[in-house]
């Protein structure tokens, strides 16, 4: 009884299964980008409230990131605390899994169709929430985008789900991450659009914006839709000041040059040491910086704050930028598992303070607001890191609720790309982090595209099944159903593939009653096997690595054994491409 209530419920996910496989299941897909968004926003607010509460419980005055209340000794052992703690997880718990965040999951969606499992997630809230609470220098926004990805990806394998559709809700997931972390849904947008899913499509940009929407209302009713940052309202004083603005571009790239250096550099001398020594020693790094500039413990978003108010000097702020860079760098290069934006924006933030601060000390000409320029420079410093303009453009607006920065920002955020990516030769940092652990990434438009289309959507269906000998009648049976395709099983494997049209020939014209396909004159096509959820990009690579001809497209039973349900030739495939 109980199976028969199923059975229409099993039915209806195939036939949902089936039409995910296609490129433009626009609605289903904006509903589960809704429902991915909710999911992680969720996840998001429960690990910002456990961050937040540990760092209330463990620093003075319960107040959130205040480092600088410790005693000297704490702010050198809680980062070392907090990197063997790490270590000693991963130890245990990671089975050589060593690289989280952005970088991991643009390396899933290129090679893996966004599959992330539950040990990774895990590794990753707790991971995440120890080195922020210990004050490492890292961000919690790749923690965040993390963790929103892998709760999509997580749904879409529970119930099997085509892998393109897989991907669609990993970068729904990425989208939610930045949307829920900074209170910024349009920056999360952009930001799954043009770091993660390098894509613009509207079978992917409304189920993303959804999701944003989603998980963006989950954190604002549990925690607030405050900004992140406060300002007045700023803005350039003259046209003329736009060459100064183009100088905090250049400074802003070549640091960010000089960052990702040092976190290559950093993870290359470390890759030989076992992983919780790499964690200890980032701790120990981290921690005799703090002895002297507390403010680089943590996130720093409290210091961030200052900077755009103007409180501290220039001498401290070069300070700040230079001890910012090493942290981070010894965080990030060693395998702290935390995010890169926050860093980013506090460095951005003293380059702006300290630049603005140039035409006063050498010209007698003042500009506009210190502040202001740390707005760009955090802009700057975001997009030149990241290689990510559009997305650093958006984020530095939401955060402050400052239109008036569009146009100097963007000419800052371009420099300063151009500075890092086309002068010192640098790629995006998690591209650079893929490449020191050993995992090289490429980008193809044809196997984008094909990466958005799953099997199910082009296999044909119109087949039948046979053995190798059949009676000439019951062939001719078969042919009576007008199929496309005949399919040979030997063994009880599927070997073969015979146009029907080619048997239809022979069928007519035979004399002898018994029939071997393996003998008469036609093409056979040698078969391999491929999944339901499969994409077009995975039929490609499964023709190749086989050396067969055409695929079978099955569907494993929960049983065990497979249900058979189309077929695949490259013709089909570079027909759909086409298209």
């Amino acid at each position: 009884m109980q199976k028969q209530m199923r059975q229409p419920l099993n039915d209806w996910l195939h036939h949902t299964r089936l039409h995910l496989a296609r490129p433009d299941a626009l609605l289903l897909l904006a509903l589960l980008g809704l429902i991915t968004g909710v999911i992680a926003g969720a996840v998001i607010v429960v690990f910002r409230i456990l961050v937040e509460s540990t760092q209330g419980s463990l620093l003075p005055g319960n107040l959130a990131e205040n480092y600088e209340g410790l005693p000297a000794l704490l702010r050198f052992l809680l980062p070392v605390a907090g990197g063997l703690l790490i270590g000693l997880i991963f130890h245990h718990f990671a089975r050589g899994l060593h690289v989280l965040g952005i970088a991991r999951l643009i390396e899933r969606l290129a090679y893996h169709q966004g599959h992330l499992g539950l040990r990774e997630f895990l590794l990753q809230f707790f991971g995440a929430a120890v080195a922020i609470g210990s004050g490492h220098s890292v961000g919690r926004e790749g923690p965040h985008v993390f963790l929103g990805a892998a709760a999509g990806s997580l749904l879409g394998q529970h119930f099997s789900l085509p892998n393109n559709s897989i991907r669609t809700m990993v970068g729904c997931g990425t989208a939610a991450g930045i949307a829920a972390s900074f209170n910024t849904p349009l920056a999360g947008v952009i930001f799954a659009l043009e770091v993660v899913m390098m894509e613009y499509t509207p079978s992917s940009f409304i189920p993303i914006i959804l999701a944003a929407v989603g998980a963006n209302g989950v954190a604002v009713y549990f925690l607030g839709s405050d900004s992140a940052f406060s300002m007045p309202h700023f803005q350039l004083s003259s046209i003329g000041e736009l060459g100064v603005v183009a100088l905090l571009g250049i400074v802003a790239g070549s640091a960010s040059a000089l960052f990702i250096q040092l976190v290559q550099k950093t993870s290359a001398i470390s890759k030989p040491w076992p992983f919780w020594a790499r964690t200890t020693t980032a701790g120990a790094l981290v921690g005799g910086i703090g002895l002297f500039l507390p403010q680089v413990l943590g996130i720093g978003y409290d210091t961030v704050q200052s900077i755009l108010l103007g409180e501290l000097g220039m001498g401290l702020l070069i300070l700040l930028v230079l001890a910012k860079i090493f942290a981070t760098s010894a965080s990030i290069g060693m395998g702290i598992p935390g995010g890169i934006i926050g860093p980013a924006l506090f460095i951005g933030a003293a380059i702006g303070g300290i630049v603005a601060e140039l035409p006063a000390l050498l010209f007698n000409t003042p500009t506009a607001d210190p502040g202001f320029y740390a707005l760009i420079g955090m802009g700057a410093m975001m997009g030149a890191s990241l290689q990510a303009p559009l997305a650093a453009l958006t984020a530095i607006i939401e955060l402050t609720n400052s239109p008036q920065v569009v146009m100097p920002g963007m000419l800052a955020i371009v420099i300063a790309g151009l500075t890092s990516g086309e002068i010192f030769q640098k790629k995006s940092l998690f591209i650079a982090i893929l490449e020191s652990s050993g995992l090289n990434y490429r980008t193809d438009p044809v196997m984008q595209s094909l990466r958005r289309i799953g099997v199910a959507s082009v296999m044909s269906q119109k087949l039948v099944h046979c053995h190798s000998r059949n009676h000439r009648e019951a062939l001719i049976s078969l042919l009576a159903e007008a199929p496309e395709w005949f399919l040979v099983e030997s063994d009880g494997t599927p070997s073969d593939l015979i146009y029907a049209a080619d048997l239809a020939r022979y069928a007519e014209e035979a004399m002898e009653e018994e029939i071997d396909l393996m003998e008469i004159p036609a093409r056979r096509l040698q078969l391999a096997d491929i999944s339901l959820q499969a994409t077009l990009q995975e039929a490609v690579e499964r023709l190749d690595s086989s050396g067969a001809e055409a695929l079978y497209v099955a569907r494993r039973k929960k049983g065990g054994g497979q249900r058979i349900l189309g077929v695949l030739t490259r013709e089909q495939i570079e027909s759909a491409y086409r298209v």
